[in-house]
C-alpha cells in the first residue's frame, strides 16, 4: 500500500513538473497516466493471491453480524455513488478545485493567477493535480469519483490497520464507524481534496505505528514522506507535522535529548521537503512561500486561542453541532475510552493520544466550521472506538453500543440518501445536465451557467468577454477574463455582470443579453474589441 500511495504522490507531481515547465499538453498526460496505471496494476498483480483472497472473502462473511456490517458498509456506498455520478454543485469545487486544473489545461501549464479570486493557484495542491487527467479525458464527474476512490482506500487502510490488531468484525466495524460520518458521505460525492488528504494521513499513523513496533528508521521515513504528501494536498497537513513531533517527544523521552532530536529532526525534514516544490513555486511568483498565507486576502478569527470559555465552545461545536456534522458515536463511546485508558497497551494508547493532540490543535485553528479539517483524523479515532468497544468486559451492554452504531449508521445512510436524491433524475436519465445545473446551482452565491446557452449559441473562439461579479467559473465554457487578473493591454469585446451594475467607465456599452435565472447581464459595442 506504501508503494501504492507513493507512486501516485510522484504521478502528481510529474503533472506538476509537466505545468510548470509548459508541457502540459494531452498527449504527454496520456503517456504518464498509462504508465502509473501499468505500475499500479503490477502492485495490484504483485500483491494479490486471488486463492487466498477468495478463502479471505469467505472468511470475512462467515457469520450473520459480519454480513449485517458488510450490508451497511455497501449501502454507503452506494448511495455516495448516486451523488458522485451527478454534475457537481459543491461550492469550493467549482470556485478553485475544478477551475484551476481546467484553466491550467487551457493554458498547458501551471501558472500563477494574480488577483483576489483565484489565489488558491499557488498552493500546495496535488488533489487538484489528479483532476487535471480526469478533465482532459472526461469531466467533473470522473473528478469526484477519483475524489470518492480515495475514501474506499481510507477505508481499506483502516482495514489493515485495525486487523493487526483486532477480530474481522471490529476491524470493519472501525471502517462503518468512519465511512457513516456525514462529513465524509458530503465529501465523498464532491471534487474536494480532503479525502485525499486522509488517505495520506492514515498512510502516515500506519507507518509511525510500525516505526514504534519494528523501531526501524525506515518505517519513520516513510511515515514522514506520507505527511509530506498529506501537506502537499493541504497545508492544515501541517498540523500532523506538529501531532508526530509531539508524539515522538512522549514516546521517545526516557531515552534521551539526542535520540528525541534526531528523530524529529529526520521528521521535520523530510516532511517538508516532499511539498518544497510548491514553496519555491510560489515564492518565485509571490514572495511568499506560503502565499495567500499572511496577506490580506485570508481573514482568520482566532477563536480556540481568546478564552476557556470560548475553547469549550468550539470543542461542543466541533463534536455536536458543527454545519458539516460528524458522528455522535465518538462523543458517545470517548467517556468508556477513557476508563478503560489504563487497561490499554501502548500501542491502543497511540491511537487515543494521537486523536487527542489532532482535536486539540484542530480546535485551535483560526477558521469556522472545523469538521472537514478534523476529518482526516476520525480514521485512527474509528479504529481507536473500536479498541475501547472490544475490551469492555459486559456483553450486554457491548451488544448495545454496537446496536447504537448500527442505528447512527442507518440514520446516517438515510440522511445521505435525502440529500443525494437530487442527483436520481439525472444518473437514470430522467433530467439533462441543464436541466440539473438550471435547478440546482446557487446563482446568487456565485455559481454560473449557461442556462438557456446563449453563450455557446453567440461567443465564438475569436470573442472575449470580460466578467464581473463572477465568483465560481468552473461552468464557465467561452473565451474570458476576469476582472480580478485583467491587465493593461488585454482586449475583450464582451463584458458580463453577473449579481451586479456595470462599472462606471463602460456605462455607455449596450445591453445585448439578460438572464434573470443565472442574473447575467451581457454588454457589447457592436463587435468592436476593446483594450484595456
Amino acid at each position: 500500500m506504501f508503494s501504492f500511495a507513493f507512486l501516485i504522490g510522484i504521478y502528481s507531481f510529474i503533472i506538476f513538473g509537466l505545468g510548470i515547465t509548459g508541457n502540459l499538453y494531452t498527449n504527454n498526460v496520456i503517456i504518464l497516466t498509462i504508465l502509473l496505471s501499468v505500475s499500479l496494476f503490477y502492485l495490484v498483480l504483485k500483491s494479490v493471491n486471488l486463492t487466498n483472497t477468495k478463502n479471505g472473502i469467505k472468511n470475512l462473511v462467515k457469520t450473520r453480524e459480519l454480513k449485517l456490517v458488510i450490508t451497511l458498509i455497501i449501502f454507503q456506498v452506494i448511495v455516495n455513488l448516486i451523488g458522485v455520478f451527478g454534475p457537481e454543485i459543491s461550492f469550493d469545487a467549482l470556485w478553485y478545485h475544478l477551475t484551476l486544473p481546467k484553466l491550467f489545461i487551457e493554458r498547458h501549464m501551471i501558472y500563477h493567477i494574480p488577483g483576489n479570486l483565484l489565489y488558491y493557484s499557488d498552493f500546495p495542491k496535488i488533489g487538484e493535480l489528479f483532476y487535471i487527467p480526469t478533465l482532459i479525458f472526461s469531466n467533473e464527474i470522473t473528478a469526484k469519483f477519483i475524489h470518492f476512490s480515495f475514501g474506499i482506500l481510507c477505508c481499506f487502510v483502516i482495514f489493515k490497520i485495525s486487523r493487526k490488531y483486532l477480530s474481522n468484525f471490529y476491524s470493519l466495524l472501525a471502517v462503518l464507524i468512519f465511512y457513516s460520518n456525514l462529513i465524509v458521505g458530503w465529501q465523498s460525492v464532491t471534487a474536494y481534496v480532503d479525502l485525499i488528504r486522509t488517505f495520506f494521513e492514515i498512510m502516515a499513523f500506519w507507518g509511525f505505528l510500525e516505526w514504534i513496533e519494528s523501531k526501524k528508521t525506515s518505517w519513520l521515513i516513510e511515515a514522514a514522506l506520507m505527511v509530506g504528501l498529506a501537506i502537499s494536498v493541504k497545508l492544515t497537513g501541517f498540523l500532523s507535522l506538529l501531532i508526530y513531533l509531539i508524539l515522538i517527544v512522549i514516546l521517545k523521552y526516557k531515552g534521551g535529548l539526542k535520540p528525541i532530536l534526531k528523530y524529529c529532526v529526520i521528521f521535520t525534514l523530510l516532511a517538508i521537503l516532499v511539498p518544497s516544490p510548491f514553496f519555491i513555486f510560489s515564492y518565485m511568483n509571490t514572495g511568499n512561500p506560503v502565499y495567500p498565507l499572511f496577506t490580506n486576502l485570508l481573514k482568520f478569527n482566532y477563536i480556540g486561542f481568546s478564552s476557556p470559555v470560548n475553547f469549550i465552545r468550539e470543542s461542543l461545536t466541533l463534536l455536536l453541532h458543527s454545519q458539516d456534522p460528524i458522528s455522535p458515536i465518538y462523543v458517545i463511546f470517548i467517556p468508556i475510552a477513557v476508563v478503560l485508558y489504563k487497561k490499554f497497551n501502548k500501542i491502543t494508547k497511540i491511537f487515543f493520544i494521537y486523536s487527542l493532540i489532532a482535536f486539540l490543535l484542530v480546535i485551535l485553528l483560526p477558521i469556522g466550521d472545523k469538521s472537514r479539517f478534523f476529518m482526516p483524523y476520525l480514521t485512527v479515532l474509528s479504529i481507536g472506538i473500536c479498541f475501547a468497544i472490544a475490551a469492555f468486559k459486559e456483553k450486554k451492554l457491548k451488544i448495545f453500543m454496537i446496536a447504537v452504531i448500527f442505528l447512527l449508521s442507518v440514520v446516517s445512510f438515510g440522511y445521505r440518501f435525502v440529500a443525494n436524491y437530487k442527483f436520481v433524475p439525472y444518473v437514470f436519465g430522467k433530467e439533462t445536465k441543464d436541466q440539473f445545473l438550471t435547478k440546482h446551482l446557487n446563482f446568487m452565491f456565485g455559481d454560473f451557467y449557461d442556462t438557456d446557452g446563449y453563450f455557446h449559441k453567440h461567443i465564438f473562439r475569436n470573442d472575449t468577454v470580460l466578467l464581473f461579479g463572477f465568483h465560481n467559473l468552473y461552468y464557465v465554457d467561452f473565451p474570458f477574463i476576469d476582472s480580478s487578473w485583467i491587465k493593461k493591454g488585454d482586449q475583450f469585446n464582451y463584458i458580463a455582470v453577473q449579481n451586479g451594475e456595470l462599472p462606471e467607465r463602460f456605462k455607455f456599452w449596450q445591453l445585448v443579453y439578460s438572464n434573470s435565472i443565472n442574473h447575467v447581464n451581457l454588454y457589447s459595442l457592436g463587435g468592436v474589441k476593446w483594450v484595456y
